[in-house]
């Protein structure tokens, strides 16, 4: 009898923290894969990301709305509680064998306490890391909900057996994103215009010579610096002359002030070398990443696939604090000319080696071989 696997993608970031294991699970004939795509991932303005699912040629079992307009911390507990209501009513309906939540966004505690209340044994993944912020809450309070673990790394499994977790119910997978960058490496970027290819805003320019890749979200503990914030970045990389390629900010609080620092600059028509896209698709973004000359935000892509990828890393401000991280990462404060100077100093250094400190590639197939094994259970108690 195959078991029903429900995967909840609620933002652009999971989909491709989770693509290999969801073709894994396609392909497994001891698995039935249920897919549920919410929140962020069905807007618009943050990329449409269920397009991009649909177009890999996963079918979408569900849709669920559940962000509230304001991108401040009020919405987000607002979303969070509507997150609650709809996916409880969702999980009834697809009764699946097991749920799968992914990493540590504020919309995952709510697909995690639905499935705890239904009793539906929770599967969490890259829990046991540290960032710091509600993310880490969020991800340590789903780890509490959660049955069976899937973890990317050594080090996050020991703090997962820290906090009490049964340690016969923690795996090491490494992260599935690590996969689609191994896959990334094996073919560079096409040689098609990207701009035509994914549109976006902003002039078009030669990349041959080099370019950067951007992303920067807001902190939601520092929300009311958003503003400011992007500003400092905005500044250094257009001092550095690089040509850039932006991605769009998420949904957390402060990302409408984010949004507007960007649109102001592009206005007054500050931004000659940086052009603007909601989104790419994950294979895609990722080839963009490995052939650029270094990523320039707080997005922990820079941590973890940048890695793998060798992909040099300035990492501003506190977003990422704690993360464990590789050679590739330069950690600055909000200071434009601190942050251009490590622009400048990545450029000159190059490529890094890559470092499998998140995963050797092979997540996908082994997160499947756990759901296909794992025992059904919810039951938990303290001491183990």
């Amino acid at each position: 009898m195959t078991r029903k696997v429900c995967v909840v993608i609620t933002a652009r970031p999971s989909y491709s923290r989770i693509k290999s294991a969801l073709a894994a699970i396609k392909a497994d004939p001891r698995l039935e894969l249920q897919l549920v795509v919410t929140a962020s991932a069905l807007l618009d303005r943050y990329g449409a990301a269920d397009k991009i699912i649909e177009a890999d040629g996963f079918k979408i079992d569900r849709r669920v709305y559940m962000i509230v307009e304001g991108e401040s911390l009020v919405t987000a507990a607002k979303s969070t509680g509507l997150g609650l209501s709809e996916m409880a009513t969702v999980l009834a309906d697809l009764k699946p064998d097991l749920v799968v939540s992914i990493a540590d966004r504020f919309e995952t505690i709510a697909t995690a306490i639905a499935a705890a209340y239904l009793h539906i044994p929770l599967v969490h993944v890259q829990g046991g890391e540290i960032t710091g912020s509600i993310d880490e809450k969020v991800r340590h309070a789903v780890t509490k909900l959660s049955d069976v673990h899937l973890v990317a790394s050594k080090r996050a499994a020991e703090r997962v057996i820290r906090m009490g977790e049964c340690p016969t119910r923690v795996h090491v997978t490494g992260c599935p994103s690590i996969d689609v960058a191994k896959a990334a490496m094996s073919e560079p970027m096409a040689a098609r215009d990207i701009f035509s290819a994914y549109g976006g805003v902003g002039p078009k320019f030669d990349l041959s010579n080099g370019y950067l890749v951007v992303m920067q979200h807001p902190v939601t503990q520092e929300h009311e610096k958003a503003r400011w914030q992007i500003e400092q970045t905005l500044t250094a990389v257009q001092a550095s002359g690089m040509p850039a390629l932006w991605l769009w900010p998420n949904v957390d609080a402060g990302s409408a002030s984010t949004a507007r620092g960007l649109r102001a600059g592009r206005e007054r028509g500050d931004l000659p070398n940086i052009h603007f896209f909601k989104n790419l698709p994950p294979e895609e973004f990722l080839r963009v990443l490995k052939a650029s000359s270094g990523i320039v935000g707080n997005s922990s892509v820079g941590i973890r696939e940048c890695a793998y990828l060798g992909v040099p890393a300035v990492n501003i401000g506190s977003r990422q604090t704690g993360r464990d991280r590789g050679v590739n990462v330069c950690d600055v404060g909000y200071d434009s000319d601190e942050i251009l100077a490590a622009i400048r100093s990545n450029i000159a250094r190059g490529p890094c080696p890559p470092d499998d400190l998140y995963g050797d590639g092979t997540a996908g197939q082994r997160i499947a071989d756990v759901l296909a094994a794992t025992s059904l259970e919810t039951d938990k108690r303290l001491p183990y």
